[in-house]
């Protein structure tokens, strides 16, 4: 019962933030939402959208499954992800899509080292084959490499089919072509903290927020557990998002 009750505290200081003045961001979203971006991330309970982004409600239109997957536009594409992105990209007019991996993904792992099914109907296996095409060129091309090196080359590159698979469905390539719509790729580090932004022109991922110097000493107690909460990033550039403190070694795009 402990992890309801925590929930239940948890909606309660919502409440307090979003519902106790006499106007709230609540009373705009009432009757519709206007959301700017669709965020395609993963299932993983480590990586919430809303919580990395600082959003508010009604920032973002998020769809999340297992690895951030977007299947191809076919008569066979699974109905439940890419009926969310025609909602999103057609009927919200969302200005971008963000495709957000991360570091240590569970469905890539399982992916490049596949084990026997964990139930008989093993709908994780047929979902992750979307990816196989990736997993099979990362195998290939670094196989010189280390696993964990190979680990995160697929969960770049599967941002990157993602991607391209969004290009298949025919709204979606129509408004990128006529400049309404923008992608990106998008990638956390959850070891480092940095988050990374794939560079067309670069062809590779570069930092946009770099990661940050941990402070010295105990852990930060969250409030739920009576503490203080975890104290701000700082003034200046390393508090910043784009910037670091590194100086002109710094690759952040601020």
């Amino acid at each position: 019962m402990e992890d309801i009750e925590k929930f239940v505290r948890g909606f309660s200081r919502f409440q307090e933030q979003y519902f106790s003045d006499p106007q709230t961001i609540y009373d705009t979203l009432r009757d519709g939402q206007h959301p700017t971006t669709l965020l395609i991330g993963c299932c993983d309970s480590r990586v919430d959208p809303m919580l990395l982004t600082g959003s508010d409600p009604g920032d973002m239109f998020v769809v999340r499954n297992i690895a951030n997957l977007v299947p191809p536009c076919t008569p066979a594409a699974p109905p439940g992800v890419s009926s969310a992105i025609e909602f999103a990209v057609c009927n919200l007019q969302v200005a971008r899509v963000i495709v957000l991996g991360h570091a240590r993904c569970g469905g890539i792992r399982a992916l490049m080292s596949p084990g026997a099914p964990v139930a008989e109907t093993d709908f994780v296996g047929q979902w992750m084959r979307i990816a196989e095409p990736v997993a099979r060129r990362v195998k290939h091309e670094l196989a010189h490499r280390s696993l964990e090196h190979q680990h995160t080359a697929c969960e770049q590159a599967s941002i990157l089919q993602s991607l391209e698979n969004l290009l298949t469905y025919p709204w979606v390539k129509r408004r990128v072509e006529q400049g309404s719509l923008k992608l990106h790729g998008w990638y956390f580090d959850m070891q480092s903290g940095a988050l990374m932004a794939y560079s067309a022109r670069q062809e590779r991922f570069l930092p946009l927020v770099c990661p940050i110097e941990r402070k010295v000493g105990p852990p930060a107690r969250s409030p739920e557990h009576g503490g203080p909460a975890v104290a701000e990033q700082g003034t200046g550039s390393a508090g910043q998002a784009g910037g670091c403190g590194a100086g002109a070694s710094c690759t952040c795009t601020g």
